[in-house]
């Protein structure tokens, strides 16, 4: 992936999103942008439809409202590459699977056990360095930690390279270490590549340190800015300081 590359992307647009399920309101009249070069993270107390919203954004469940990608000359693209790290990678943790293979997988329709590409070894090594994971190549899945698992599945998400990435929660259960890891590799996409990224997370120390703007989602928008801003209000306050669950 080319660092400070061009995509043509300027925003992706969020507009009047609603989400109702079995009679019950999940997500009401959400509105907002998402903008290239740009950390947005979705907080909010569990069940305020973060992941949902995250869906709606993927195009994986019905709403209602809009969600549109424009360019930078104001008309509407018809498709994205988008990039998805999810909270947990399912798989069994005995297979001899290395992450060079894990990621070869992907990138070819044949089995990577009889084929290796050798063209897609560039890709694969430029991913794991991206994603800052270049020394776990060579080792498999199952002895990776939890930190190390998803900086392998960061680097997944970057091929094709994205224009919005999308991490839902993507350091659950993770420790200190590998939390500032992961976040480190965030900000070099961050500041060096040309790409929109929303996270959702639940450690609000490092949304404070990381992200550029917060959306704060009850159901509906409570708050939605920079961060300074977002942290600095009363419905941040009402949220968090009430001792609500999250």
């Amino acid at each position: 992936m080319d660092a400070k590359n061009g995509c043509g992307l300027c925003k992706i647009a969020v507009e009047n999103v609603s989400v109702v399920r079995n009679k019950e309101t999940i997500l009401k009249d959400v509105s907002f942008n998402l903008h290239c070069g740009k950390l947005t993270a979705l907080i909010g107390v569990n069940g305020a439809g973060k992941t949902t919203l995250l869906r709606s954004i993927l195009g994986e469940i019905q709403h209602e409202g809009e969600v549109f990608f424009e360019g930078f000359d104001g008309k509407r693209l018809s498709k994205i590459t988008i990039g998805y790290v999810p909270q947990h990678l399912n798989f069994d943790t005995s297979s001899p699977v290395s992450v060079h293979d894990f990621l070869q997988a992907s990138r070819t329709i044949r089995p990577v056990s009889f084929f290796k590409p050798k063209k897609n070894s560039y890709s694969i090594n430029e991913s794991l360095a991206t994603a800052g994971a270049s020394e776990l190549a060579n080792r498999t899945l199952g002895d990776l930690s939890g930190g190390e698992l998803q900086r392998v599945m960061l680097a997944q998400a970057l091929y094709p390279t994205p224009e919005l990435l999308i991490l839902d929660e993507p350091l659950s259960g993770v420790d200190c270490i590998g939390s500032e890891q992961f976040y480190d590799s965030i900000q070099n996409l961050r500041e060096n590549y040309h790409i929109s990224i929303v996270m959702v997370s639940h450690d609000l120390e490092l949304v404070k340190q990381y992200a550029d703007d917060v959306l704060l989602l009850n159901k509906e928008v409570l708050c939605f800015g920079s961060t300074s801003e977002v942290f600095a209000s009363n419905a941040y306050k009402q949220t968090f300081q009430a001792g609500g669950d999250f």
